[in-house]
């Protein structure tokens, strides 16, 4: 199928001008809003017999295989159909009888005992079931422990609506049972690893840990409103704690968010892009702690992203370095051949607009050392410093950033088809669709960043304001003891999750001292009240033999010390 191709218009995406932008974007948004519904049983045109209100990822039944329905994406999906009725339209009926249905239909997910438990023994950590609500039963990564917090946000979203227009029994009676659910399981597992956002690696991930926060501090919120002060605090304090885990992601030394901390790979990935965009709210500004769209921290990550890309693609080739790019998920990716998305690509535009929102609000810009080298893409002869309107500056920054956003949409739609469809990628070497087929993601990804880009928000989260704790940043002292005896020349050495452990380094790991042998020790500093996990493992000469499965978890005491006694496993 031949693609939409910006040179239909006389134009490259790398040049493209506004108006270019704009006539995608005025093709496009009927496609895809029609491509979103299409996927939502019951009618669903392409939604293949899914029971009311599920939302499956892609009628693509082979090569991959996507005919199921996951609770990220679900969620994701009806977080923008629910932002789309309540704050524009909400005399949609049909709209509202959708909701309705998603919601019934996550309320009996929820119960559906799965290969990940019950609903009260970690069931709601399975990532995907049948489009018939029945469980999938077959291997696959999990527990994925971002589809709670996700589906927590989607509905409170609506369940606050719905208090304000007075319909409190329905929010109590039908909703917040939902809530409590996924909010509790949020409060009880979030200092635990997860599989990743993309589904393939096992550890801590920056994308889930940021929804997990957002998800704590909304159902503090909603179950304030509702008269349940006592869980209200309680979430409120996970809040405090999961905020303060969220600091431990930023890598100062080289400017970016580290994805997924531990795993051997470079850690840039768009889940970093993605947990800003989708935990924004306009009224936190530019605020760091958050990670907010236009804040410094999310600026510089976003464009050691997106440089990321620059030479991984043949697609991307001859682009100049301040120029617009397809982007992926990682660098490294080679799943379905490692292409963009399209998804990850409108998220990068997305955070731009969000940011341009904010600053218009604001009525300026700040400049930092860390988001200068962002900012030096528009003008390398600015310095740090706070730049407002009606300044030249601040006129000439902000439109440079718009046109900059716009060349992202521009490279999704130079690879677009002429019928609008969007798949999950495009091919690194051509640009021509691959992967799964009408990827409901991708439809409601390109909807967000139009959004966006005409500068709507959705309603605040409570994120403005909030401050990490000074004991956060004060490490405690743990003494790490194992019984393991050993044979001559063999020793007993230390690592795990965090950089203080190595981050699973083998090479580089601890030596415990054997003084009291057989028991081995030895005392680490560590981040207060964060969540490690770890392994003891022998040497002798070039020869590494790891403990056993699983591995050791613990979160650190919030101040003090600390000892723990393992034995070899």
């Amino acid at each position: 199928m031949r693609p939409w191709h910006f040179s239909t218009l006389g134009l490259l995406a790398s040049t493209a001008t506004q108006s270019s932008v704009d006539q995608y974007v005025s093709k496009e948004s009927p496609i895809a809003q029609a491509g979103v519904l299409a996927n939502i049983g019951p009618n669903g045109a392409k939604s293949s017999g899914a029971y009311p209100g599920v939302v499956i990822a892609s009628p693509s039944n082979s090569n991959p295989d996507y005919l199921y329905t996951w609770t990220r994406d679900s969620s994701l999906v009806f977080k923008l159909l629910i932002d789309q009725y309540t704050t524009n339209d909400s005399s949609d009926a049909s709209m509202r009888s959708l909701i309705d249905f998603f919601v019934a239909a996550e309320g009996h997910i929820q119960q559906v005992t799965n290969p990940s438990g019950s609903v009260s023994t970690g069931g709601l950590g399975e990532p995907k079931f049948m489009i018939n609500e029945t469980a999938f039963t077959g291997p696959w990564g999990r527990p994925q422990r971002d589809g709670p917090a996700l589906r927590a946000t989607a509905i409170i979203t609506y369940a606050n609506w719905l208090l304000s227009h007075n319909n409190a029994s329905y929010v109590s009676d039908t909703l917040w049972p939902i809530i409590q659910l996924d909010v509790d399981y949020v409060g009880g597992n979030w200092n635990s690893s997860t599989f990743d956002l993309w589904e393939e690696v096992h550890a801590f991930s920056f994308f889930t840990s940021a929804v997990q926060h957002r998800a704590l501090r909304e159902g503090s919120a909603l179950a304030n409103a509702l008269g349940k002060s006592t869980l209200a605090s309680n979430y409120a304090s996970q809040g405090d704690r999961v905020l303060c885990f969220l600091q431990s992601f930023w890598n100062s030394s080289s400017g970016y968010i580290v994805a997924n901390p531990g795993v051997q790979r470079s850690n840039v990935d768009a889940n970093t892009v993605l947990a800003s965009i989708h935990t924004f709210d306009v009224d936190a500004g530019c605020d760091p702690v958050s990670y907010q769209p236009c804040s410094d921290k999310a600026l510089s990550n976003l464009k050691v992203y997106v440089d990321s890309f620059r030479d991984v693609y043949s697609i991307n080739s001859g682009i100049p370095a301040s120029d617009a790019v397809a982007t992926g998920r990682y660098p490294e990716d080679v799943y379905q051949g490692g292409n963009p998305w399209y998804l990850t690509t409108f998220a990068v535009a997305e955070q731009m607009y969000d940011a341009l929102i904010v600053w218009k609000k604001q009525g300026c810009l700040e400049v930092t050392n860390t988001s200068l080298a962002f900012f030096h893409m528009f003008d390398a002869s600015l310095s740090t410093g706070t730049y407002c309107t009606p300044s030249s500056t601040y006129g000439s920054v902000t439109s440079a950033v718009k046109s900059f956003a716009d060349a992202f949409i521009a490279v999704n739609a130079k690879y677009t088809p002429l019928d609008g469809s969007l798949s999950e990628q495009y091919s690194r070497n051509n640009g021509t669709p691959v992967s799964a087929r009408d990827l409901t993601w991708s439809y409601a990804s390109a909807l967000a960043a139009f959004s966006a880009r005409d500068g709507h928000t959705s309603a605040s989260w409570g994120a403005k304001g909030l401050t990490v704790p000074s004991a956060c940043f004060i490490p405690v002292s743990v003494q790490f003891n194992v019984h393991a005896t050993t044979a001559p020349g063999e020793n007993i050495y230390l690592t795990g999750s965090v950089p203080e452990l190595k981050s699973w380094d083998p090479s580089s790991a601890i030596l415990m001292s054997s003084d009291n042998y057989p028991v081995w020790s030895t005392t680490v500093k560590l981040p207060a009240d964060h969540p490690i996990e770890y392994k003891y493992i022998r040497k002798n000469g070039s020869l590494v033999t790891w403990e056993s499965d699983p591995n050791n978890a613990f979160t650190t005491v919030a101040s003090g010390s600390e000892t723990l006694n393992d034995s070899w496993r």
